[in-house]
């Protein structure tokens, strides 16, 4: 009998008696309460993250990214709307780019798949206008732009728009991490300025 047969072996018998698990409830709240703003809700939980949110219009977008943007060279993904970026200095991921060539870039200019009000977490599946994940991990800004009709209350009306089988990155603020002495650390896994252009 190898080692982890017989350890295995143990811990059953070890728990042979012990009652079984009570069963999980799994009658949470599934949506917001009716009148919710999703829209201000989300703005204000993705401030809470240290998120900078940009409130625009369609027709003030490519003006409100110019600005966001303050002149810096942002990578964006192959179906990024040609209208976001009109004027801007960009390079494009198709070819997609060397790691070398992204993580010299200023920034990435996205899309978004759908944002949750109650958590200020906006979700990225590698869609056209969103591109590979390694976009938003490399560059030290990351520009997202969410529209209004994307915003879902919670996280469970967020998981049924999206598709479990795409590869899903969920952000909530810029990137960060604490030390044992609770020193916040941005910049770490990711960027560390994310600033979420709203289009109501």
């Amino acid at each position: 009998m190898a080692s982890k047969d017989d350890i295995l072996g143990r811990i059953r018998e070890a728990l042979a008696d012990r009652p079984r698990p009570a069963p999980v409830p799994r009658d949470y709240r599934r949506a917001l309460e009716p009148g919710t703003d999703v829209v201000e809700l989300f703005a204000q939980r993705a401030a809470d993250y240290r998120a900078t949110i940009h409130r625009t219009t369609a027709a003030g977008l490519g003006a409100a990214i110019a600005a966001a943007a303050g002149g810096r060279r942002l990578a964006v993904p192959a179906g990024i709307p040609r209208d976001w970026i009109a004027g801007l200095s960009t390079v494009a991921d198709e070819p997609p780019l060397e790691v070398a060539d992204l993580d010299r870039t200023e920034g990435v200019l996205t899309g978004a798949a759908v944002a949750i009000a109650l958590t200020g977490t906006v979700v990225l599946d590698a869609g056209p206008d969103q591109g590979r994940r390694v976009l938003t991990l490399l560059p030290d800004l990351h520009l997202c732009v969410v529209r209004a009709d994307q915003i879902v209350g919670t996280v469970s009306e967020a998981l049924a728009r999206l598709d479990p089988t795409r590869p899903l990155t969920w952000i909530s603020g810029p990137s960060a991490t604490s030390d044992i002495e609770l020193n916040r650390i941005e910049g770490v896994h990711g960027p560390r300025n994310l600033h979420i252009l709203v289009v109501v």
